[in-house]
């Protein structure tokens, strides 16, 4: 069972999925960096969008690292013709990708394009499930990519689909092993885009892009909107114990539709039995009061 809350090294925070004027974004990539550094993130993946229009960035944002702040090179990939099922262009998050990253042919397809970036090096993630209604189908012809966005802030705005447990869930009760991540999407278009409102924590031993890039791809992290998740014990067929930032409620969830939960306001701690747990994995989320989430990527016992 992989734990990143008991592995060496600290938790650094950072932004997996963001834009700038590579792409569509309203802010050139060097205020970009700027503004998550100024912010009190400890790194960044500037992700523009991998198409013809905007000339195929793979955006280098090397010049913009310091000694307290780095950056992945990374990209949003998508297909020129090929759709996901519901007829919508895929979106394809690659974290790690190299420069020269090459172009997608017309006739490329989602899952060709995954593994493309996959077999390049880069963590890959399933980009905003519930925001473009990607569907298990599409979700499974991906292959082993790494993780899906559990949530995604830019979508909050455009049509209240920032989240996309459903789909998590499907998966894992199906035994896909899947990682999760929260993004914040930002475009800087207007004033409701500038909230850095979703990132990643990961464990590594330093901030160097390669470390925490091994990380992402080990599972080691966990997500947020707020709450902070200090550590998790887990002795499989007895219990699992939670250390958190103040909340008002804290779950595990399993499958199928397993699950427990404990709700005080201002709790920073619990304790849940699993003696008579059935799912094969648990996962903790952790609620505010102000609704903002904590997420764990799944534990699974086997």
């Amino acid at each position: 069972m992989n734990n990143p809350f008991e592995k060496p090294g600290r938790f650094w925070r950072g932004n997996l999925h963001t834009h700038s004027t590579n792409s569509d974004g309203r802010r050139s990539p060097e205020v970009v960096c700027h503004t998550y550094r100024e912010a009190g993130y400890d790194f960044l993946a500037l992700t523009d969008h991998f198409v013809e229009n905007a000339n195929w960035p793979v955006s280098d944002t090397r010049p913009f690292r310091t000694e307290n702040f780095t950056t992945i090179i990374g990209a949003e990939i998508h297909t020129a013709k090929h759709a996901m099922e519901l007829g919508h262009t895929w979106h394809i998050l690659a974290v790690g990708l190299p420069l020269d990253f090459a172009h997608t042919d017309p006739d490329e397809t989602g899952p060709e394009l995954a593994q493309r970036a996959l077999q390049a090096g880069a963590f890959v993630a399933a980009a905003h499930p519930h925001w473009f209604m990607m569907t298990e189908a599409d979700l499974y012809s991906l292959g082993d990519i790494h993780a899906l966005e559990i949530f995604n802030a830019s979508a909050s705005d455009d049509n209240d689909c920032a989240e996309s447990s459903y789909m998590l869930d499907y998966a894992l009760a199906r035994g896909k092993r899947l990682n999760i991540c929260a993004t914040d999407d930002a475009h800087f278009i207007t004033n409701s885009r500038e909230r850095l409102t979703g990132w990643v924590h990961v464990k590594s031993p330093d901030l160097s892009p390669e470390s925490l890039l091994t990380a992402l791809k080990e599972g080691d992290f966990y997500s947020s909107t707020g709450p902070q998740i200090a550590h998790v014990e887990i002795v499989p067929g007895d219990h699992i114990s939670i250390r958190c930032t103040p909340a008002s409620r804290v779950f595990i969830m399993g499958s199928p539709t397993e699950y427990a939960s404990i709700g005080e306001l201002g709790i920073t701690e619990a304790e849940f039995s699993l003696k008579n747990w059935r799912s094969p994995y648990v996962r903790v989320l952790v609620r505010d009061d102000a609704q903002r989430k904590a997420w764990t990527n799944p534990f699974w016992f086997t």
